[in-house]
């Protein structure tokens, strides 16, 4: 991380070709991400039959083990993504208030994501709305993170301005 504070990302071709790498696998992993859950959808019937079934069209409800497969692949997956982005825009010029909203919408918006369902299924189908929110925000605030983290890796370097990357 001494590159990202010191601006020498921008001349080590290496290791910026290591982010660059990085970060398109993070995208489709954002695209991948979204492609899934338009099969689901985003109104609160179709998210409550996603998790509860429809006995109507003969949909099963998720079950335990389901759930508990999915939620144990997103855990991992997310923690990996949220750290390593919110990692590097720590060390970008945007303002720490700024920092802080992305970092807390990212992993807020994650763990509620992966809780909406359970809350749906076993709790009440109300939380469709906690599910329906935490992924759009998610998407959105991993967006934002990606943008950033381009946005850092290609701007111009300010003569004496990396001494001094964190703002206030």
């Amino acid at each position: 991380m001494r590159f990202f504070i010191s601006g020498d990302i921008r001349t080590n071709s290496l290791l910026k070709l290591v982010i660059v790498f990085t970060l398109v696998f993070f995208f489709f992993l954002w695209l991948t991400n979204l492609l899934l859950y338009l099969k689901i959808g985003f109104s609160y019937d179709s998210v409550v039959e996603y998790y509860r079934g429809n006995e109507e069209t003969f949909r099963p409800a998720k079950s335990y083990i389901g759930m508990l497969e999915e939620a144990h692949f997103h855990f991992f997956s997310m923690a990996i993504i949220l750290v390593t982005l919110n990692h590097l825009i720590l060390f970008t010029q945007i303002r720490n208030l700024w920092k802080l909203v992305i970092i807390l919408a990212s992993f807020i918006s994650a763990f509620g994501d992966i809780a909406g369902g359970w809350l749906i299924l076993y709790v009440s189908p109300l939380f469709a709305y906690l599910k329906i929110a935490s992924v759009v925000v998610l998407q959105v605030s991993l967006a934002v993170l990606l943008g950033l983290v381009v946005l850092f890796l290609y701007e111009k370097q300010k003569e004496g301005n990396y001494g001094n990357s964190v703002r206030q």
